[in-house]
């Protein structure tokens, strides 16, 4: 049951991206007054790619005030495996919805009144005391909060400053990632490969991709895209560094720019799809005009709680995009915590039961997320490594798990 307190208590949130505006409009709604605070100064639609969804954030939408309906996403009703040669080497029923970042963004930056959302603000520094806690600006302002929400992504400042010892672990391979129109494919690549949820799997590597809202987030007919996700073992020390690079000779060790990859690297990438991938897929990569990559980690943190402020989202555990469910899990965080803060007028008795909450499903998403990811790893250093590749290599055990919530 929701209490209801003589006074509104005010929380900042850093992060305007997805997990953000999850905590940031679920707040709102528990009578909670509400800024968040985000260090790019233009809006973030149009960023990211495809989205699976899943049960709990198709809740945590409506529960934001977000209407869901048919036009959320692409719904498909089948998976399906490909051969090299292109030929169905495998296929089951699954019924699932796939949306857009730019969609969800859409729609929960809608819910949300302007007057809570402040672009280009730069955080410097986050302080919790015993009867409040303090977000200092890069232009030395301060804002006094009952609470701060750590929303600020993958490679959070605010995290690395609670949790010095904390770092992402690189996985061993990297995800290529790209969108085609519709209009743009092929009847053959149409028609194997859009109204599914499709895989082709070449030695040690793994091709996924899934129709998604259209330029303008449109779901009709003819006016969607597909995104695709291709991952590939990649050397760290050598390898990923080249890819890094750009034709300058300067390495951008946080993620390359799409524009600043080099066109001898969209080459080579675009003649190993013609050489390792069905025809269906190698065309959707040759069609795609932007495409990136980004390397895949795993983080996990001890602690979700610090004080008066919480770790939500990617700012608390990065798991490998297997299971699909980044985005669910932030979702998922921003419940908790709403509900937990509902409960009690004690912020730190909130955040110790959000913590509880949700400290081990994280832990667990991670764990799950690696073992579906084990035989792209560049490297399996433990038999229990070498266990899991053989365990999901196979095409029914990807169809059957990947982008699938895990049973905990």
């Amino acid at each position: 049951m929701q209490r209801h307190f003589s006074d509104r208590r005010n929380a900042v949130i850093v992060g305007g991206s997805l997990g953000g505006l999850f905590a940031a409009n679920l707040l709102l709604r528990h009578g909670w007054d509400v800024t968040v605070l985000e260090r790019v100064p233009e809006e973030l639609a149009g960023r990211g790619a495809g989205i699976v969804t899943h049960p709990e954030l198709f809740d945590a939408l409506c529960a934001a005030g977000v209407e869901v309906d048919g036009d959320i996403g692409v719904t498909v009703s089948s998976r399906v495996t490909l051969n090299p040669d292109g030929t169905v080497i495998g296929s089951r029923p699954l019924t699932q919805t796939l949306t857009a970042w730019s969609k969800m963004y859409h729609v929960l930056r809608s819910v949300l009144p302007d007057a809570c959302y402040r672009s280009g603000a730069d955080v410097q520094s986050v302080q919790s005391f015993a009867d409040h806690a303090q977000v200092t600006l890069s232009d030395n302002t301060t804002l006094r909060a009952d609470l701060v929400v750590a929303a600020d992504g993958f490679r959070s400042n605010i995290r690395q400053k609670y949790l010095p010892n904390v770092e992402l672990e690189y996985a061993g391979y990297i995800a290529w990632r790209g969108l085609v129109d519709e209009r743009d494919l092929s009847p053959v690549a149409w028609e194997a490969l859009f109204d599914k949820f499709g895989f082709c799997l070449p030695a040690g590597e793994q091709m996924l991709g899934y129709p998604v809202a259209g330029p303008g987030n449109s779901t009709q007919p003819g006016q969607r895209r597909y995104n695709f996700v291709w991952y590939r073992p990649t050397d760290e020390a050598s390898t990923l560094r080249d890819l890094l690079t750009d034709a300058s000779g300067k390495c951008h060790p946080n993620g390359i720019p799409p524009h600043l990859i080099r066109p001898d690297v969209l080459a080579d990438i675009r003649d190993a799809a013609r050489s390792l991938l069905a025809p269906q897929f190698a065309e959707i990569v040759e069609k795609t005009r932007v495409p990136l990559f980004q390397p895949i980690y795993d983080l996990e943190v001890p602690q979700l709680a610090f004080g008066r402020l919480a770790l939500l989202g990617d700012a608390a555990f990065v798991a490998r995009p297997h299971c699909g469910m980044g985005v669910t899990k932030a979702a998922g965080d921003a419940l908790q915590l709403a509900k937990s803060l509902s409960t009690t007028d004690d912020i730190y008795e909130a955040l110790a039961d959000y913590e509880t909450h949700r400290l081990q499903f994280g832990s667990a998403i991670v764990e799950h997320a690696r073992h579906l990811g084990a035989y792209m790893q560049a490297q399996m250093k433990t038999p229990f490594e070498r266990e899991m590749a053989e365990k999901y290599r196979t095409p029914d055990a990807v169809m059957r798990e990947t982008a699938v919530a895990p049973t905990l």
